[in-house]
């Protein structure tokens, strides 16, 4: 059983399983650390090894039962130096507010230090980071949300500079530039900072009055649980985030994040909980990461029309790997705040579990010319209980303008720098147990058809009963079950070894499709 590092640090690593298998193995194993049981009957395809000791070199061996064992000679990162929260006041007792205590650690701790927050409840309001440092949550640490919002600073969502040629932007709203509250965590232009521990941060937010009338600005816009705006080589591993007054996690402008082996946990009811949705950032992974939230489980995003055709930031070069994603909306979702477009996303070896749909692509006339979606690769996929495994819609119609003519209309409008554009999508080796309303629904626009779609290995069972839905959130949208592949405008559709099982209807239904290949 071989395995591969994807994560080392001062007192950490991670360690991930090459196999084909989605999330888990397909028998246990047993990790030694330097010939000591670290962790026996491990099942996961990724798996982190914490109380190590910086600087110092050991021997991570995987034993399944069979031979030879498969082992490799690490050695852990330096540190300069670990400072205790408790050491600067913070008590852990649930009560005091520990904001301050906390706060001052981290302003305290140098380059390559360590920020080491002990068993306890930690009552605070967000904290801000800073560059070259660690922060380590020991495996009953809780950082725990703050109920009175006026604890939390306010960020501004365009401040113009002094010289009113420029803009900067601190806080953000669905993919506008709008004022909203500090998270938790919060990280502005830093770099080089590694969160790590099985610990939690606990939003709080169903003691507070975040999830009451959320469509409503009080103050400033809901929190997030982590909030990375303009940060670079962040990175974490482990960590328990739940409970957020919105989403999980919220990368923003910024490059080279990783998120490893970490469970993003809010009830199913609760709004507006995504679990991870990355702004215009480049260079993001997400692996071994457990969702079971309220609304999407990924959202990548990059912006509505302003931010992204003032600074044409697409996300792109994603990751995702070895997550299992559960109760969702969309398990992984495109938007449909994408105007500065979205490109290289490869989602492989991960389980879909109830989620609504599978991958769910959100757009629409006004997202503009630079809303590009590319280059988008589905492989190695189990999904169970998936209401409709696929769907692409380009008529979806959220926002205030979002159920205007101009957007259900289907009929062949211009093409102009209001319209956006889907290129290739590639699904390959994939396996949907209880489709319900059908396997696939692809809607292009008249006058931009969806590029190319591909199909390899892929197999569809339906529900005995199959439940009847909307496929796409569209206007005027009829529910529908047991369906197949429904394509609607779209250039090329490839079709090699797609099987249905309990499909009582046409496995294809073309509207407008240019080029269909099968084999």
């Amino acid at each position: 059983m071989e395995f591969d590092v994807i994560y080392l640090g001062t007192r950490s690593c991670t360690i991930e399983i090459d196999n084909d298998n989605p999330y888990f193995t397909e028998k246990p194993y047993t990790v030694y650390v330097n010939e000591q049981i670290y962790a026996p009957n491990v099942k996961t395809n990724v798996f982190s090894i914490y109380n190590l000791e910086p600087n110092k070199e050991y021997e991570i061996v995987i034993d399944d039962g069979t031979e030879p064992r498969y082992f490799q000679q690490i050695k852990t990162k330096k540190e300069y130096v670990s400072l205790n929260v408790r050491d600067f006041g913070a008590k852990g007792d649930g009560k005091t507010l520990d904001t301050n205590f906390l706060q001052a650690t981290i302003e305290a701790c140098p380059k390559h230090g360590r920020v080491y927050i002990p068993s306890g409840t930690y009552l605070t309001g967000p904290l801000f980071l800073r560059s070259d440092i660690t922060i380590e949550l020991a495996p009953t640490a809780i950082l725990l949300g703050a109920t009175d919002r006026n604890l939390y600073p306010v960020l501004p969502g365009m401040t113009y500079t002094t010289d009113e040629k420029g803009e900067y932007n601190l806080g953000t709203w669905e993919g506008n530039p709008i004022s909203c509250f500090a998270s938790i965590i919060t990280g502005i232009n830093v770099k080089n900072v590694n969160i790590i521990g099985t610990g939690v941060i606990d939003g709080n937010a169903q003691n507070a009055d975040w999830w009451v009338n959320v469509r409503e600005k009080r103050i400033a816009w809901r929190p997030r649980g982590i909030f990375l705006n303009h940060c670079d080589n962040i990175s974490f591993q482990g960590v328990t985030v739940t409970n957020t007054p919105s989403w999980n996690l919220h990368p923003y402008f910024s490059k080279n994040i990783r998120f490893i082996d970490m469970k993003l946990v809010s009830p199913k009811d609760s709004p507006n909980t995504d679990g991870c949705d990355p702004e215009s950032c480049k260079n993001v992974d997400i692996i071994g990461v457990h969702f079971s939230v309220g609304d999407d489980c990924i959202a990548i995003k990059a912006g509505k029309i302003y931010m992204g055709s003032k600074y044409k930031t697409p996300s792109e070069n994603f990751n995702i790997r070895n997550c299992s994603m559960n109760f969702g909306h969309g398990a992984v979702v495109l938007g449909s705040e994408m105007a500065g477009g979205i490109k290289d996303i490869k989602v492989t070896k991960c389980i879909f579990n109830q989620t609504d749909r599978g991958l769910r692509i959100k757009t629409r006339r006004g997202r503009g010319k630079d809303a590009i979606i590319d280059d988008i690769t589905f492989e190695n996929i189990k999904m169970v209980d998936v209401l409709t495994p696929l769907v692409i819609n380009m008529f979806y119609f959220c926002d205030p303008d979002g159920k205007t003519e101009y957007v259900w209309s289907k009929e062949k409008l211009p093409v102009d720098d209001r319209t956006p554009y889907l290129g290739k999508f590639t699904f390959k080796h994939i396996n949907c147990t209880n489709v319900n309303c059908a396997a696939g629904a692809f809607y292009g626009l008249p006058e931009q058809p969806i590029g190319e779609i591909n199909f390899a290995d892929v197999h569809f069972t339906y529900a005995e009963n199959p439940k009847a839905g909307k496929p796409a959130m569209m206007s005027f949208a009829e529910d529908i079950k047991g369906k197949g592949l429904l394509f609607n405008y779209v250039n090329k559709v490839n079709i090699d070894n797609v099987t249905f099982t309990n499909l009582h209807d046409e496995p294809y239904e073309l509207v407008e499709v240019k080029e269909f290949n099968t084999k």
